[in-house]
């Protein structure tokens, strides 16, 4: 069968990869496209469009690329269409998604949606949009099917693909510090983002806060949708940027600093004590506050509904205040304390194997919508 994925993010090009592989090992016949990144295209999808070109953040920062945006959704519609797929899958990236899941309703086209849009968070009358042009919504956090089923939507809980995708991190810190010529001090890694305006406006208080641990050696985690020069104007005399290795960084290091997102709970799942940083424009942060009615950002104390790590959040993001809170982690007790929780937040995952519970899913559902492809994709 033919499918047409879309992910607009390098945490979604991970999930959307694992995904390929595991749909082509059911699906002998199968056949990708897609707009994601380089994971899906070395998984075996023909990559239409990159996501690298759509990497905005903030309300204002969308507006400002309005037309972009546009005929990015213009073009990705007019691939769809020629390629004919069996099936459309959406991974996260809701904004985008969501628009495309409306137009391929409307298509006739068959519509999943794997990682499910965080309406919980901000926006819960978009269950309806949901409801109206989702045929399968595949979740990955435990508290979802619950929120859905209020809304009368069911939905099909696969765990969550991280658990796959970090067992895949086969180096030890010791053959991550012997690869990058490292020393034995510890390590402070940073996660600043993977989108450029996060980068400037998390990357220099993080740095800021690291020149009071002079006996630690810090790395910065450079994103796959970024090059070098996207760091050079913070560039400090010690601190290196290391592509291709973030989670082997995360699992080497002692405390690591980490924007609000998926990297909070890939850190929380490597065992690394870490600090959740936020901060974006005035404004954003100002609408922001008005949508989301949560009582935390970051995944990891959102799924434990306590607050396992701390989160400086906007005017809070301060080298200051940063500084406070690694000290408290170098602390053995508030580092076991933290570690006990993340392994409370592994059990709520559920086991691992998201990626072929998905893909098993999603293979029957297109089956059952296309019975005639049957003999074909065996």
């Amino acid at each position: 069968m033919k499918y047409y994925l879309i992910a607009g993010e390098a945490s979604g090009d991970l999930h959307a990869s694992n995904l390929i592989k595991a749909l082509s090992k059911i699906d002998s016949k199968a056949s990708f496209r897609a707009m994601g990144g380089d994971l899906m295209q070395a998984s075996g999808a023909v990559l239409d469009f990159h996501y690298k070109h759509m990497s905005f953040m903030g309300f204002f920062e969308v507006v400002r690329h309005l037309f972009t945006i546009k005929k990015r959704l213009s073009d990705c519609k007019s691939e769809i269409r020629s390629f004919e797929p069996d099936a459309l899958i959406l991974i996260d990236f809701s904004g985008f998604n969501l628009r495309i899941a409306k137009w391929a309703k409307k298509a006739g086209i068959l519509v999943h949606y794997y990682i499910a849009p965080q309406v919980w968070a901000s926006r819960p009358k978009r269950v309806e949009a949901i409801k109206e042009n989702v045929d399968h919504l595949y979740v990955t956090l435990p508290f979802e099917p619950e929120f859905y089923a209020k809304h009368h939507y069911k939905v099909s809980f696969v765990g969550h693909p991280l658990l796959d995708a970090l067992a895949q991190t086969t180096h030890t810190p010791e053959a991550f510090r012997s690869a990058h010529q490292l020393d034995d001090r510890p390590i402070i890694a940073l996660l600043p983002g993977s989108r450029t305006q996060e980068i400037s406006r998390i990357l220099p208080p993080m740095l800021s806060a690291t020149h009071a641990f002079d006996n630690y050696q810090v790395l910065i985690a450079g994103a796959p949708s970024q090059d070098a020069a996207a760091y050079a104007s913070y560039a400090e005399k010690g601190v290196q940027v290391i592509f291709g290795a973030t989670q082997d960084l995360v699992k080497a290091a002692h405390i690591a600093l980490v924007t609000s997102g998926t990297a909070t709970l890939e850190t929380a799942l490597l065992k690394t004590p870490q600090v959740v940083c936020y901060k974006t424009s005035p404004l954003t942060y100002a609408l922001a506050r008005r949508l989301v009615k949560l009582n935390y950002i970051s995944l990891v104390n959102l799924i434990l509904d306590s607050p396992c790590v701390t989160e400086l959040i906007q005017e809070e993001c301060t080298p200051e205040n940063l500084i406070q809170a690694l000290r408290r982690l170098e602390e053995p007790a508030n580092r076991q304390r933290m570690l006990e929780q993340y392994d409370e937040l592994e059990k709520r995952l559920g086991e691992k194997g998201a990626s072929q519970r998905a893909a098993k899913v999603i293979y029957e559902n297109t089956l059952f919508a296309h019975p005639q492809a049957s003999s074909l994709s065996r």
